[in-house]
């Protein structure tokens, strides 16, 4: 008998002297007692309440902005007001993800406006205030996430992550509802607007509850009525809004013209039709997320084929290389004592090498310059008694020279390799990614994200891709998971089939099956014999699930008394997993069934306690894992939630 088979044997259905699966755990004890693995169809989308609005933030790793639409008019998306303070060569339909508190850590302005404010604050002053950039990835790269993890300000200082995002996420509230009570001419209601927040696809539950938590705490919506914030998938949101492309609305790169057929109002190509499969490549500046759906007709609904997959690839692993140049040329000491005593220089520093990078290019042959900040010539000439002429002239990089308008001269081949390391990385997951067999004749890839716009990516996405599938680059590619997200928020039943990333289950006991189960497991108890730790699956990592699917299982306390029962999930990233000790097996959350406030059982004929049966139902269909549970003596709904932040 197979481990996955084994995991779903028939369970205790008897909770007699049964000692609690969950003692070894560490748990109250819990009896579960459904005998079965059930899944079934349930056709009830929560209806809840009705929006007039949805507005959208796209919360990115490098910038962010939010989109609206109104619930009678959907196909009209208004993206938000132009922002104050562009950049050169970098259009300002999103703002820079910065943030800058004051010296006594209170908000004090976001995006453009943060960054330009820090930049005119005197080099001593504007060690005091706290500015932040680049945060988002923290989410992702924090093995342990937690309501407690600290993000680094550029001075060093630190602050709670949590304070930080939920400062982000007031400011998008209160300039969307300002922009839509001058649109209504009357003050706008929170209470009228649904919320979408786009999140990573590859990002793990803690950090999808993290968003949550910021949102909670910045008033966004409240904790009593969680349905008016949907958590979006950025690659989702993009899909969404590419299957509506119309030809004059995206670049085709396979015949590198606007695709400008004779029918303008006609989709994709020849269109999408019914199995139509194709991949989203999302290219942010901190990930790289990549989905494959396939559409089903009538009605457009979308079904995912493969989990998603990518990584830490985005943008900002040039800035990383740019600054591992910095260091070999000057030193790793000074650029690290630079970093902390000029911030705001440095900040200069990278959006000088920002708009350089947008130029970079295969067929580029003249050279790029970048403007160094005077304070880093002048601070370099203190920290080391020469100069950065002699700096450049000393070290062996060959492809970096001193101009005489004081400014660093790339060659394209220099500035080329500062993308290499970043570019493999989504070349090689997308050949992978095409390498399996659920991945075949995919019609169209799609390149979105504000590093799509890169014609070196692109150039490598079609060498890899030898024709095989159509590169569609839309107009706007930095708004797609925008419009995409607004598309989401009207209708988030639109994508009927996930496929769960990772395999999600409990401990539970088994009765002892000689031969099969191994001996360091066994335990007896009141004469019966057990086998302790096995690993019951909800869900399997990469298996198919429709939204509102849900999986049930029974738990009963351990006392009548008992008011909560706490239940430990584990996950893997594999399929078979037999015993929650197995390699590559972790507790990742908790589930909790709050009992108090619904009463116990009458007592049985015969005077002894009824037990108790807590049917739970879990819903792994959707962008974020939900639990609902029902006491099945009084049929009274139970209180029950799952939480993956690690307290």
């Amino acid at each position: 008998m197979t481990e996955k088979q084994s995991a779903k044997d028939k369970l205790i259905s008897d909770a007699m002297a049964a000692p609690s699966p969950a003692k070894s755990m560490g748990d109250p004890g819990i009896t579960p007692l459904s005998p079965t693995h059930i899944q079934q169809e349930t056709d009830e989308t929560p209806s809840g309440p009705s929006f007039t609005v949805v507005v959208a933030i796209d919360f990115g790793t490098t910038s962010s902005g939010y989109a609206y639409a109104f619930a009678k008019e959907p196909e009209c998306i208004h993206t938000m007001r132009r922002w104050e303070g562009g950049d050169p060569g970098v259009s300002n339909q999103k703002t820079p993800t910065t943030i800058l508190l004051t010296p006594d850590r209170k908000f004090h302005s976001f995006g453009y406006a943060a960054r330009d404010f820090y930049h005119d604050l005197d080099p001593t002053e504007s060690k005091q205030w706290l500015y932040y950039e680049k945060f988002k990835m923290k989410l992702h790269t924090t093995a342990n996430l937690s309501i407690d993890t600290d993000l680094h300000a550029a001075n060093g200082k630190r602050t709670k992550a949590l304070d930080i995002f939920a400062y982000a996420l007031a400011f998008f509230k209160e300039q969307a509802l300002k922009e839509l009570s001058d649109q209504a001419g009357s003050e706008f209601d929170n209470t009228d607007v649904r919320w979408v927040i786009t999140v990573p696809a590859i990002w793990k539950m803690p950090a999808k509850q993290f968003m949550r938590e910021a949102a909670y705490k910045a008033n966004l919506v409240s904790r009593d009525n969680p349905e008016q914030l949907i958590i979006a998938l950025e690659p989702e949101a993009a899909s969404i809004y590419c299957r509506k492309l119309r030809l004059h609305q995206m670049v085709d790169l396979n015949t590198k013209t606007t695709v400008n057929g004779y029918n303008p109002t006609e989709n994709v190509g020849a269109g999408m039709t019914q199995g139509d499969r194709y991949v989203v490549v999302d290219c942010g500046g901190g990930t790289v997320d990549l989905t494959v759906h396939q559409i089903r007709m009538p009605e457009g609904h979308l079904k995912e084929l493969y989990k998603a997959s990518g990584g830490p690839y985005g943008s900002i692993g040039i800035d990383y290389e740019f600054e591992k140049l910095l260091c070999k040329i000057f030193g790793q000491d000074f650029i690290d004592q630079f970093k902390i005593k000029r911030p705001a220089a440095w900040v200069d520093l990278m959006i000088a090498f920002e708009s350089r990078k947008r130029a970079a290019a295969p067929e580029r042959t003249n050279p790029l310059n970048i403007n160094l900040p005077f304070s880093f010539i002048d601070y370099y000439k203190k920290f080391r008694g020469h100069s950065v002429e002699h700096a450049l002239r000393k070290s062996n990089v060959d492809f970096v020279k001193w101009s005489s308008q004081g400014m660093l001269r790339m060659n394209p081949d220099a500035m080329n390799a500062l993308f290499k390391s970043t570019i493999d990385h989504i070349i090689q997951h997308l050949t992978e990614l095409f390498d399996r067999p659920e991945v075949t004749d995919i019609k169209f890839l799609f390149l979105v994200g504000g590093f799509a716009e890169s014609p070196l990516l692109q150039r490598a996405v079609q060498d890899m891709l030898q024709g095989r599938s159509r590169i569609i680059i839309p107009h706007d590619v930095g708004l797609t998971i925008l419009k995409g997200a607004v598309l989401f928020g009207l209708d988030p039943g639109v994508i009927k089939v996930r496929r769960s990333p990772l395999t999600y289950g409990v401990g539970v006991l088994n009765r002892w099956v000689d031969g099969k189960h191994p001996s360091d497991k066994l335990l007896v108890k009141e004469g019966t014999r057990w086998c302790t730790d096995v690993f019951d699956t909800f869900i399997a990592a990469d298996q198919s699930v429709a939204l509102g699917e849900t999986v049930k299982r029974s738990y009963t306390p351990a006392k009548p008394s008992q008011q909560i029962i706490v239940i430990h999930v584990y996950c893997a990233e594999k399929e078979g997993v037999g015993f929650i000790t197995d390699p590559g097996v972790r507790k990742c959350g908790t589930l909790r069934l709050d009992l108090s406030g619904t009463d116990p059982p009458p007592p049985a004929p015969g005077g002894g306690p009824t037990r108790r049966e807590i049917q739970t139902h879990m819903q792994f269909g959707d962008t974020e894992i939900r639990a609902m549970a029902v006491d099945v003596a009084t049929s009274r709904s139970v209180k029950a939630s799952i939480d993956f932040l690690s307290q």
